[in-house]
């Protein structure tokens, strides 16, 4: 029996890497299904192992590059670039992240130029299609220190440049986009984003995520008004409206910058990824696909990994399956964009612990288990006639 199985799940964080998982499903599944043909293909949600899921499935290196962290501060970052060299992943927390500045935050300086170093340099490599994956920003800056490394120029009345940072908008009056190179404006680029804040207002950047970066009151109404500004001139110069962008607000604007003047095209962070990492060709022709992540709850509908899989398998008539070191429901949401079923790896009464140590095993355990049912009772194929 010819049988085609597809292993893409994100990882059981804290526990076991989606390359990992992948490994201990393909074991249980050969125990079920000695001749299959398995194809695995490691996925995340656009945050963390992202880079991983895209080398292991696209072939590739991580680049390591001298950059800048958000207060202007060398630092070390890397990011993936394929196989082929025309793809590569960028995430923002490498070089913009909040973590970096924990010692000196900086709510109204901060800024994103680290994360354009990082894409300039996988440009010059030859690199055509950028997934840009944004989350935990130390900055409020609409990715103006991100377009500033690719050649833009933020300019005052005066036509003097901008220092950096989200506070420095106020005093926009252009922006002149003729320093950016070719290579960049051919390139096509992506953002993986899973929150639909508008860049400005009551739910926009500054007033939602402006106090997780330091940002008081007062300097939220800055902040809010800068980019109000930013957005005006955008609009004005490019005829691009971000303000009330549904995911322009990500990573503080960074998503509306890049949206407005690098004509970027915004996505949930797991089907973005799924696309980078080949996910839909892998599916054709597969008779079961298995995802999982560390947990399934109602909550894994929202643009998670298991939810981006399921739809994809839907779409193909294929029967999809998550395995999850907990199951919790209702999953009517997930059942409707195409999951079929959701099991535990819990074999019996576990401490939580006991569950991340034996993850392995066990997921080897169930996944046999599974592709017994949903493969294994399958009727043979008939010969062929004559």
């Amino acid at each position: 029996m010819s049988v085609k199985i597809v292993i893409a799940p994100d990882s059981f964080k804290g526990s076991l890497s989606a390359a990992q998982v992948c490994a201990a499903v393909e074991a249980g599944t050969r125990r079920a299904v000695p001749g299959a043909e398995v194809l695995r293909v490691p996925m995340a949600d656009g945050g963390e192992g992202t880079l991983d899921c895209f080398v292991a499935a696209r072939g590739g290196d991580l680049i390591e590059v001298a950059a800048t962290d958000p207060v202007g501060r060398p630092v070390k970052a890397a990011y993936a670039l394929s196989g082929d060299g025309r793809s590569a992943v960028v995430e923002l927390a490498a070089a913009s992240g909040l973590p970096l500045v924990e010692d000196a935050p900086d709510p109204l300086g901060a800024g994103t130029a680290g994360t354009g170093e990082l894409i300039a340099d996988a440009v010059r490599r030859g690199a055509r299609d950028v997934l840009v994956c944004i989350g935990g920003s130390a900055s409020t800056d609409g990715g103006t220190g991100l377009l500033r490394a690719l050649g833009v120029r933020f300019l005052d009345a005066e036509g003097a440049e901008l220092p950096p940072g989200g506070a420095a908008l106020a005093r926009l009056a252009a922006i002149d986009d003729s320093g950016v190179p070719d290579a960049v404006r051919a390139a096509r680029f992506r953002v993986a984003c899973d929150v639909t804040n508008p860049l400005v207002g009551p739910e926009g950047a500054a007033a939602v995520f402006g106090p997780q970066k330091g940002a008081g009151p007062a300097q939220v109404r800055e902040l809010d008004a800068a980019l109000t500004r930013f957005a005006d001139v955008l609009d004005a110069t490019f005829g691009v409206r971000v303000h009330d962008l549904p995911g322009a607000g990500a990573a503080g604007g960074t998503c509306g910058g890049l949206v407005g003047l690098l004509g970027a095209e915004p996505s949930g962070g797991a089907a973005l990824v799924a696309a980078a990492v080949g996910l839909h060709d892998a599916l054709e022709g597969a008779d079961l696909v298995i995802t999982g992540e560390g947990r399934v709850d109602g909550q894994s509908a929202g643009g998670k990994v298991v939810s981006a899989v399921a739809a994809l398998a839907r779409d193909r008539a294929i029967p999809a399956v998550a395995l999850a070191g907990g199951v919790t429901g209702p999953l009517d949401e997930l059942h409707g964009l195409g999951l079929t079923a959701a099991f535990s790896i819990a074999d019996g009464p576990r401490t939580l612990d006991a569950l991340k140590a034996e993850a392995a095993p066990l997921l080897t355990a169930l996944a046999e288990q599974v592709v017994r049912l949903i493969v294994g009772g399958r009727p043979p194929t008939p010969p062929a006639a004559g």
